[in-house]
């Protein structure tokens, strides 16, 4: 079978599966991801190489930049304290807490591997959050915390990875040096989606009934703030967020009503494809990664996975409980009508927490490990951190993701808000 054929092949048993998905209220993402499995073992199916660059250039941008777009602006200001605080600090407590117990569990695995590990683990994912929270009834507070922190968090969850990886090669690490490389990292993002948002403003300006060309530059915009921006060694995803948020702040002004409506359709059709893939593929690694493994390991690395999946669960538990109440106890401080709007009751902390699903970006960063170290020696537990990155995106994608519904009807959060 052909690769085109190949792609048709997934298309069409992703468009198929969504319909059936939305039958059965079934979240689509749990069950394409199943199928992407089932297919994988099918004898004789071509193995898909997931090429790391391809997911990184050709679905991120267009998906970070969707969810960016749409997201409510007014309440991602009010919940940036909580938005921030699981973006970057909850990313390094749980890249340390995975590897800790990674490190004590797992045999051969170095803390320097470790915490290749814990990186690849610890941002949860954009599209995962953003789709199977859908049509759940939660408040718009609680989706724009979920959907802020999984815009962001990529950006630490890449830089962690990086230094780790640089570990293992042999680098030294330095605090203030990996700090630095941090705050360029989010600041160099930062600006360039910033200029080029402000840029296509200005082209919009200048051609105000061309729908056309203004459609077609929105949609190419998200993939030249992400090459711009990992050209200049700056965060690609912090660009594309940028982006997205600058844009949506002008886009009613400058988009006629039929432009919008224009935009929205092909943008709704292209990111419906694109995360239907992701989820596929997904599935599909699977298989493939299965058989890099001796079968005596694959019951321990199985139980392995599970743990570290009960850890980064805790670990975020803890951390939105802990925000709920210093949220609360600066609130009766300072009496702040912002600090009102921001606060968590414990019901929807229990529902952010449980939402912690990780995805394609996990996923991608793992097979994107280096085969050989520069002195040409193969990169340790390669086959092993890969197989363990597949087993708990599949885990949190599946057992999450299926008992989130029945979290959130067990808790009548839906109900509050009709």
């Amino acid at each position: 079978m052909e690769n085109y054929s190949i792609i048709l092949f997934l298309l069409a048993v992703m468009i198929g599966l969504s319909a059936v998905a939305d039958k059965i209220k079934l979240p689509y993402p749990i069950l394409l991801v199943l199928a992407g499995i089932g297919v994988g073992f099918i004898p004789g199916m071509p193995k898909i190489e997931l090429d790391p660059d391809i997911i990184f250039l050709l679905f991120l941008p267009p998906m970070l930049y969707d969810a960016a777009f749409t997201i409510s602006w007014p309440e991602f200001k009010r919940n940036i304290n909580t938005i921030s605080t699981l973006a970057f600090a909850l990313v390094f407590l749980t890249t340390g807490g995975i590897a800790l117990t990674a490190h004590f569990l797992i045999p051969g695995m170095t803390w320097p591997l470790a915490f290749v590990l814990g990186a690849i683990l610890a941002a949860t994912d954009a599209v995962a959050a953003t789709s199977i929270t859908k049509g759940l009834g939660l408040s718009h507070k609680t989706l724009t915390i979920l959907e802020g922190e999984s815009l962001i968090n990529d950006a630490s969850g890449l830089i962690a990875y990086r230094l780790a990886v640089a570990a293992v090669a042999g680098s030294s690490f330095v605090l203030w040096k990996a700090g630095l490389q941090f705050l360029v990292l989010i600041t160099g993002g930062f600006l360039v989606g910033l200029v080029l948002g402000k840029g296509l403003e200005f082209i919009l300006k200048l051609i105000p009934k061309n729908n056309l060309v203004a459609i077609s530059f929105t949609l190419l915009m998200p993939f030249i703030a992400y090459s711009v921006a990992e050209e200049v060694h700056v965060s690609g995803v912090i660009a594309v967020v940028t982006l997205g948020l600058t844009i949506s702040q002008f886009a009613s002004k400058l988009f006629p009503d039929g432009t919008k409506a224009q935009s929205k359709a092909i943008w709704d059709i292209s990111v419906f494809i694109l995360n239907g893939l992701v989820f596929v593929l997904i599935g599909l690694e699977f298989p493939y990664v299965l058989a890099t493994i001796d079968p005596q390991e694959i019951l321990p690395l199985i139980g392995y996975s599970f743990l570290i999946c009960v850890v980064a669960l805790a670990i975020r538990m803890v951390r939105v409980f802990l925000q709920k109440i210093r949220i609360d106890r600066a609130f009766k401080k300072t009496q702040s009508s912002q600090l009102e709007d921001a606060q968590l009751d414990w019901r929807n902390c229990l529902i952010i927490s449980w939402s912690g699903m990780r995805g394609i970006v996990s996923l991608a960063t793992a097979i994107a490990l280096p085969v050989t170290l520069a002195d040409g020696q193969a990169f340790p537990q390669r086959d092993t951190i890969i197989f363990m990155a597949v087993m708990t995106v599949l885990i949190t994608l599946v057992a999450q993701g299926l008992s989130l519904p029945l979290l959130v009807n067990g808790l009548g959060v839906a109900q509050d808000r009709k």
